[in-house]
């Protein structure tokens, strides 16, 4: 009999938890610990996501996969028995302040001291994020419940100073770090210095609580489970269970977005959609303007990389304030998309105050209206992209609007290479599924030539989720026929609703162009450089800029 690879056993993981996710999810509610809850669990520890780190370790807490979720769930999470995932059901317009995670946009609520609610609003994507990350956070619990109670339910003496310094921090009384960070290396099963460099990274991390709190509250209500039969539960409101899949913020976020391009008489000049962050397009365009004569000569790279320093605030609100005034317009989203637009009239831009890295051309003389849009998540591009490109008017009458071309700017991870690298897209595969996606890239390789940085072209994998990959699959979409070049969430789905207007509903030009870069935010087959090690900081300065202006010069010139 043919023995199973590990990269065919890791894909009939995945492919366990979404069918586990889905029943979860029309079921309405499950316990984490029960029956249903450890069927997740199993299959989180078979397929071993590299992002998780130790996680099959029994006793060693995976600190770098544990801080990456605390920074993108809601802060106090750790603290609460019970999490309800909702649709948006009118929260934002109560008393209830919302909770924002540092490193992704959702708005949540603390009930009260036992219940938090995580508001889900950019699809599917979005529920198997968060179930994903609680799964790992239960399963660190129990880690972190056997270090630190004995056979016979009894605290080590290690737990009691935890929970002293806990109430220390509560009160703000002075304690002792280093015999902190001794006590509770045993705990969380990691060397003291370990422990110290994880404790300094969650201090310094936005959003996020110390690590002593979070050890102390996740042993703390594994063991109320465990013992007392408190049990832990994760349910879904019924507005989301009925709302999810259909294109309820989508269809409200087009309709803002279309609706200032008729209210500025926008809408039959040449539409360029750009898929990027809210910064580098409307700094390459107007910061050399902004800042004025003593940055006349500064590169383009050089200007970004001061602008993102942390201290330059004011300088960035320079940049905004004359952006605003020449063409720029910001539409700060309140669909539920968590995805904000901006419009730039370009018009409205002199053309010699351009830095010297835009190139314009003979479509400058056309007045394009660039559309740039926030990064989307997952199956939310579909959404977003298949109601943007459909015909509209602000009379009744639908017509066709001129998009000229769409433009996708991407964080990925890297298989051939190293962070900071970049990938040019030839074709977008959706991993699970026989679904590919080939396509012209008006963007090739040779635009980054002399740029420094390492360029590769190739296949796209579009993958269920980053915390969900592994070496194993990994591998083999390298080094198998499909030759894959890196992973993303959004690509696959963005070129589905975008073959659907040119191809079946004729909703755009044929001759609509297509440009795909991304540039490597983490390479998942190397330890140590996956997502949960950190942002690229100003490393991905560079990369980031230089993508930008290869757009911008396709499109000007």
């Amino acid at each position: 009999m043919e023995s199973i690879s590990r990269a065919q056993i890791s894909r009939a993981s995945i492919q366990k938890l979404h069918i586990a996710m889905r029943h979860l999810f029309i079921r309405g509610s499950y316990k984490p610990l029960g029956m249903s809850g450890e069927a997740m669990i199993n299959a989180l520890l078979a397929l071993k996501p590299e992002i998780y780190g130790s996680i099959n370790d029994p006793e060693k807490v995976e600190l770098n996969g544990l801080l990456y979720i605390a920074q993108r769930l809601p802060q106090g999470i750790e603290e609460c028995r019970y999490v309800k995932l909702i649709a948006r059901e009118g929260f934002e317009n109560s008393n209830f302040e919302p909770i924002i995670p540092s490193k992704r946009r959702r708005n949540c609520y603390r009930i009260d001291q036992d219940q938090m609610f995580i508001e889900m609003t950019r699809g599917r994507s979005d529920v198997y994020d968060v179930l994903t990350h609680l799964t790992f956070m239960y399963i660190e619990a129990e880690k972190i419940r056997k270090n630190a109670f004995d056979l016979r339910n009894r605290p080590t003496k290690a737990w009691e100073v935890l929970t002293e310094i806990v109430e220390a921090i509560k009160t703000k009384a002075p304690y002792n770090k280093e015999v902190g960070y001794t006590y509770l290396s045993s705990i969380i099963g990691r060397s003291y210095e370990e422990t110290a460099e994880a404790c300094e990274k969650f201090d310094k991390s936005e959003e996020v609580d110390s690590l002593f709190h979070i050890v102390y509250w996740l042993g703390r209500l594994s063991f109320e489970e465990y013992y007392e039969k408190q049990d832990r539960e994760i349910s879904f409101s019924f507005t989301l269970r009925e709302k999810l899949g259909h294109h309820n913020h989508g269809e409200v976020w087009a309709k803002n977005v279309k609706n200032e391009l008729f209210n500025h008489s926008l809408d039959q000049r040449p539409l360029h959609v750009i898929s990027a962050n809210m910064h580098s397009v409307m700094n390459s365009l107007y910061a050399r303007a902004a800042l004025g004569r003593k940055y006349y000569n500064t590169s383009l790279e050089d200007i970004a990389e001061e602008l993102s320093l942390t201290d330059n605030s004011k300088l960035r609100k320079m940049v905004n304030d004359y952006a605003l005034s020449h063409g720029m317009n910001y539409l700060k989203d309140f669909s539920g998309t968590n995805i904000n637009v901006q419009i730039i009239d370009t018009s409205k831009i002199d053309k010699n105050t351009l830095p010297r890295e835009i190139i314009v051309g003979k479509h400058w003389d056309d007045n394009p209206v660039l559309v740039v849009m926030d990064y989307a998540f997952g199956e939310q591009a579909y959404e977003t992209m298949d109601e943007l490109l459909k015909p509209s008017s602000s009379s009744g009458t639908k017509k066709k609007l001129p998009f000229k071309s769409v433009n996708i700017m991407g964080k990925a991870g890297i298989l051939l290479g190293d962070k900071g690298d970049i990938m040019i897209a030839t074709s977008h595969v959706f991993e699970g599924s026989a679904d590919n996606y080939p396509f012209k890239n008006a963007l090739k390789a040779k635009d980054f030539e002399n740029s420094g940085l390492a360029v590769c072209e190739g296949t796209m994998i579009t993958v269920l989720g980053t915390s969900l990959q592994n070496k194993d699959i990994l591998k083999y979409f390298l080094e198998s026929s499909w030759k894959a070049i890196g992973l993303e969430m959004e690509g696959a789905h963005y070129q589905k609703a975008i073959q659907a207007a040119s191809m079946i509903r004729n909703s755009v030009s044929s001759s609509m162009k297509l440009r795909y870069a991304y540039y490597a935010s983490d390479n998942p087959l190397e330890t140590g450089s996956t997502l949960a090690s950190g942002s690229l900081g100003l490393e991905g300065v560079k990369p980031t800029y230089l993508i930008t202006s290869a757009i911008l010069n396709g499109i000007f010139a």
